[in-house]
């Protein structure tokens, strides 16, 4: 996510509209771009006449710009000053491979002379509507008609390039799967050939072969007394037996060889009850630090949630969490508490959490679960989502809510926080009937919109609307 988002830029022409104006939407867009933070690449406007793209022969000489730099781009911006003609802007952009965002130019009073008026108001649905003939997607935004220099544009640049990371980072990537699912836990069953279908690729590992990897390596080994001061400058671990702060970094340290050997981009943890048994920690911990580091780590193995984590992830850029959906809030129907034993990203914390033994498990097997990371989560507006797999499809929901600086009692163990979430109560019977688990996954910022156009538009979801 750290690498520099680049942009193909494209501009339209016909020939009997003002094709001048061409030359300065290009100057508008490399601004739009670059100011916005961006990279971009754009063919030679010498190539074609005005520098845009008009006939067929011209759409086949962007079409080859585009083959010749594939992979170099994340997104295409289509740009109208003008009106545009639909058999080269298809021609051009068919096998693009990435989202496309149409944009057109509005006209302004005092320029509708035929010299200055544009009609890529009109010119704009000629496009999307072959588009959508030839069956190629793309992303179009409000307002209908905008300038690039504009606040407007500026705001549809910031979505569309967080519908690209969605889309590109969802297309194709590996997630672990370490250790079976849960005997009790039915409800985060996922089906794998549905995933691969979708482009997602689970590497399944045993959870016997990390307790023994764990069990091999030395208590003096160089890569876990490191970890150990990565865990230490992390959160507070002043708690912590020695003995048990040792295992928990032997974990984490295996953990990150799964992820380098199998380039693992998310994995899931069967996270109970043996590490508790027989290694005598909790690892929420280290789910917590790997989130943090922008690895998306969801427990309980539940795979569907650590895709939308991974979603919300690329598209805001920040650390994602997966949470149960709780308690009530005293008698208010539009709040409740999220809440997780400790694998929320420190980032999203109100302050340093502090590790102290999972007192579930503390109850039965005292000793047993060194690990939770406590804490609470901070106030911030917020989207969740979570999906399932069912008849070889994907089917998402997302909806946007607000944490709270409302307290929680200091005797509430985990992590947790208050989140408001407007008519809460329909949106639990919606999950409930639709068959959604007891988690949901939560980003920063609110995000549903582009989600939406990400799963449905481009990558082939199903899409369940709560809201």
């Amino acid at each position: 996510m750290s690498k520099k988002m680049t942009f193909a830029l494209a501009f339209c022409n016909r020939g009997f509209m003002p094709g001048e104006l061409i030359y300065g939407a290009r100057e508008d867009m490399i601004k739009a771009v670059t100011d916005a933070g961006y990279d971009y690449i754009a063919m030679d406007a010498e190539l074609t006449r005005y520098g845009g793209i008009e006939t067929r022969d011209e759409g086949l000489l962007y079409a080859k710009f585009l083959k010749e730099h594939e992979g170099e781009y994340d997104g295409v911006i289509f740009s109208m000053p003008i009106f545009a003609d639909e058999n080269g802007a298809i021609t051009a952009l068919q096998d693009a491979g990435v989202p496309i965002l149409m944009q057109a130019y509005p006209d302004e009073i005092g320029k509708m002379d035929f010299a200055h008026r544009r009609d890529a108001y009109c010119g704009k649905f000629s496009v999307t509507d072959v588009f959508t003939q030839y069956d190629v997607p793309f992303t179009v935004m409000k307002p209908h008609v905008v300038h690039p220099l504009s606040e407007a544009f500026a705001q549809n640049l910031r979505d569309f390039a967080a519908i690209c990371r969605v889309v590109n980072g969802m297309k194709r990537f590996n997630v672990g799967c370490i250790g079976a699912r849960t005997t009790a836990f039915k409800t985060v069953r996922f089906d794998e050939i549905t995933l691969q279908k979708y482009g997602i690729n689970v590497e399944s590992f045993d959870l016997s072969e990390l307790i023994d990897k764990v069990g091999h390596k030395a208590d003096d080994d160089a890569a876990v007394a490191d970890k150990i001061k990565v865990l230490e400058n992390y959160t507070d671990f002043t708690q912590v037996p020695q003995a048990n702060k040792i295992t928990l970094a032997k974990i984490s340290v295996v953990l990150d060889e799964y992820i380098e050997e199998y380039h693992l981009d998310a994995l899931t943890l069967r996270c109970w009850n043996e590490l508790e048994t027989y290694l005598r920690v909790c690892p929420c911990v280290l789910l917590s630090e790997l989130n943090d580091r922008g690895i998306v780590a969801s427990c309980e193995i539940d795979m569907c949630s650590a895709l939308t984590m991974r979603a919300m992830s690329l598209a805001s850029e920040q650390p994602t969490a997966v949470l149960d959906w709780n308690n009530n809030y005293g008698d208010d129907e539009n709040k409740v508490i999220l809440f997780h034993c400790g694998p929320v990203a420190q980032s999203l914390m109100t302050a340093k959490g502090t590790v102290t033994e999972h007192k579930m498990f503390a109850k039965n097997d005292p000793g047993s679960g060194w690990g939770c990371n406590e804490g609470r989560i901070k106030a911030f507006p917020t989207t969740i989502s979570n999906c399932q797999t069912k008849d070889g499809k994907i089917i998402v929901y997302a909806s946007e809510a607000q944490f709270t600086e409302d307290p929680i009692e200091e005797a509430f163990f985990g992590c947790g926080g208050v989140c408001e979430i407007p008519n809460l109560q329909d949106k639990l019977i919606r999950l409930a009937r639709g068959g959604f688990k007891h988690h949901t996954s939560v980003g920063v910022g609110h995000m549903k919109d582009i989600l939406k156009e990400a799963f449905t538009v481009y990558l082939g979801y199903d899409w369940v609307e709560i809201d």
